[in-house]
């Protein structure tokens, strides 16, 4: 049996937030959106044309607690084409928690504190 990844889920609270957030950090676009017809829930896939992987952003109706996304040992990578690009836009947009210090890795937090690895695609491919 071979398997597929698809999809990672990431509870937030401020869709709109996060949407903006991952929209400008990785030019990840809406896929499709499903929401429950009363609105207490609404599910957005979010991703580009680099990977059919796509993430699902769930959010409640009224949830005020923040949600327990991982810490960095739990944690999503992004392969970027151009690191020091990506560096300079994650520092302007004050996002990065954690350097490596080694081969240009990093790491940044998104408005639920999800933490998400940075790697220069050259290491990755």
């Amino acid at each position: 049996m071979k398997a597929k990844m698809i999809h990672r889920c990431i509870h937030v609270l401020d869709l709109e937030k996060s949407l903006a957030f991952y929209k400008r950090a990785f030019g990840l676009d809406v896929v499709r959106e499903i929401t429950r017809a009363e609105g207490s829930r609404k599910i957005v896939y979010i991703g580009n044309d680099t990977t059919d992987f796509e993430l699902e952003l769930v959010w409640e109706s009224g949830r005020t607690e923040a949600y327990d996304n991982g810490s960095n040992d739990t944690h999503l990578a992004f392969a970027v084409d151009d690191v020091d690009a990506a560096r300079l836009l994650h520092d302007e947009m004050d996002c990065v928690c954690h350097e490596l210090g080694r081969d240009g890795i990093y790491f940044i937090e998104d408005p639920d504190g999800c933490c998400l690895e940075i790697v220069p695609s050259n290491l990755w491919d």
